[in-house]
């Protein structure tokens, strides 16, 4: 595993996070596709509890207590549990910026990571440190891609669609 590539990735990926994240109304962070996909709120405020409850805590219980089982989540469940699209985006942001920092601090100071240590993963099957650390970076790239497609499908609402056409394949 290739620790420093996973953390440039990690900090890189959480510049462009909070950028696709920045310089949008209430109006559009709240807004849905439809009302079964997630809005630009929704998606930051995963990303901030997924931080704190998955990745980093997995990968820490599978370097430092590798019996522990890890806690339950439920990430789809916590969108409305939690009252995601009711919170404040700058805070919510804000957030999500401190716990990666909390997190590239944390995988700064592994020393010597036994990135073969494995779990048994009730879904996923068996998974090593670093099936781990290579999904939380993965986790980042698919939400990326999903902050990229709530702007282009905003973007369809506010402006007339053949002016979208012009721009190219999407």
């Amino acid at each position: 595993m290739d620790l420093a590539y996973c953390s440039t990735r990690l900090r890189q990926n959480a510049a462009a996070i909070v950028a696709l994240a920045e310089g949008v109304t209430p109006e559009q962070a709240r807004w849905k596709p439809t009302p079964e996909e997630w809005s630009l709120l929704e998606v930051i405020c995963h990303l901030h509890d997924e931080e704190r409850e998955d990745f980093r805590q997995r990968l820490d219980l599978k370097l430092h207590h590798p019996n522990a089982d890890w806690p339950p989540i439920n990430p789809q469940r916590w969108v409305t549990e939690r009252g995601y699209n009711q919170r404040d985006l700058p805070a919510m942001r804000a957030a999500f910026t401190e716990e990666r920092a909390r997190s590239l601090a944390w995988l700064d100071s592994l020393s010597h990571p036994d990135w073969s240590a494995a779990h048994v993963h009730p879904v996923a099957g068996k998974m090593t440190a670093s099936d781990v650390l290579g999904a939380w970076v993965a986790h980042d790239h698919l939400h990326l891609r999903q902050l990229n497609e709530l702007h282009w499908l905003w973007l369809t609402t506010q402006v007339d669609a053949l002016s979208l056409e012009y721009a190219g394949g999407w």
